[in-house]
């Protein structure tokens, strides 16, 4: 049977969140893989590449894996009711419910994180744990039928675990050699226990507005989780 996997697309995604984990995942025999959105209608990525969705929330089948990516559109999107609703209903009863990167976020705003190990970009770990997650520091991270990626590029290590739980150890391998995913940068700055911390103190920088943002829709989004599960 032909396994169903769909990647949330929405104004704003970091393209690199999504297309990475897709050439995993589109490399696999036997599985159709959807970009999902509210219309079919061109969506701009965060640094400017347009993408097509190819199927809207209601036509989109039950998937078997649904995939939240991140970007800099995530802020509008943890308070997106219509957003969160298509995203619990396939959730309930999709085989893995997964993210990348900021992803995390949107998954936590739809009440998906509680009580859950997660992942998400090193810069915005700090908001995991107020929408009910064990917040975790690696790569990838798995609980239960729940995996989520850190930051973009994380997205192929993602991809290819799950690969390996999707079919096996073999087939997952393939997928990388056949992408040539053999990591090698030329600088040791991927990581903020890694990068000088010049470089550290920028990227921090260039990331506290989008934190501030964030952590005050974060906020809102607790505060309205913590009603809902009172009731």
């Amino acid at each position: 049977m032909t396994l169903q996997i769909g990647f949330l697309l929405f104004p704003q995604v970091q393209q690199l969140d999504l297309t990475g984990p897709y050439d995993v995942l589109a490399s696999l025999p036997d599985v159709k893989v959807h970009l999902i959105w509210k219309d079919l209608m061109p969506v701009t990525a965060s640094t400017g590449l347009v993408l097509k969705p190819t199927t809207t929330f209601d036509d989109c089948p039950p998937l078997d894996v649904i995939c939240i990516p991140g970007g800099s559109g995530v802020g509008p999107l943890m308070e997106d009711e219509e957003t969160l609703a298509f995203i619990k209903a396939q959730a309930a009863t999709a085989h893995y419910v997964t993210s990348v990167c900021t992803g995390a976020l949107v998954l936590g705003a739809a009440g998906l994180l509680k009580g859950k190990r997660a992942t998400t970009h090193w810069a915005y770990h700090e908001l995991l744990a107020p929408l009910g997650a064990i917040p975790v520091k690696d790569r990838v991270v798995r609980d239960g039928n729940l995996l989520t990626g850190g930051g973009i590029t994380a997205g192929i290590d993602f991809a290819l675990t799950l690969a390996a739980e999707l079919f096996d150890k073999d087939t997952a391998e393939l997928v990388q050699l056949q992408l040539e995913y053999a990591p090698a940068p030329p600088f040791a700055s991927g990581s903020p226990e890694t990068a000088p911390v010049s470089v550290l103190e920028e990227a921090r920088k260039r990331a506290a507005g989008s934190l501030k943002l964030r952590s005050e829709i974060t906020e809102r989004v607790a505060a309205k989780l913590d009603q809902l599960s009172a009731r």
